[in-house]
């Protein structure tokens, strides 16, 4: 079972979503099966995105095993925060 899942809400029209799912895409073969890769668009998941409080396209959710947030990058992140920031929430 993976010990965190990335998520990346996007949508359908959504530039800097192409250019987030690149950096997650070239970031997901570093961490193998400890981490789990999904991507939601908003208008698919309408009800899930409010209840999350997803404002803006891209916005890259870390959650850990429990389902507790670990992460959140509205707009693009770099490959160094999405790093960073998997590698504190690891255990």
């Amino acid at each position: 079972m993976p010990e965190l899942t990335v998520t990346l809400w996007s949508s359908s029209f959504c530039g800097a979503c192409t250019s987030t799912r690149q950096t997650l895409d070239a970031i997901a073969p570093l961490l193998g099966e400890r981490v789990a890769w999904r991507e939601i668009n908003v208008a698919d998941a309408p009800d899930e995105a409010e209840r999350l409080e997803i404002a803006a396209t891209p916005t890259v959710l870390v959650t850990d095993a429990s389902g507790a947030e670990r992460f959140r990058a509205a707009g693009v992140p770099t490959t160094a925060q999405v790093l960073t920031a998997l590698a504190a929430a690891l255990p």
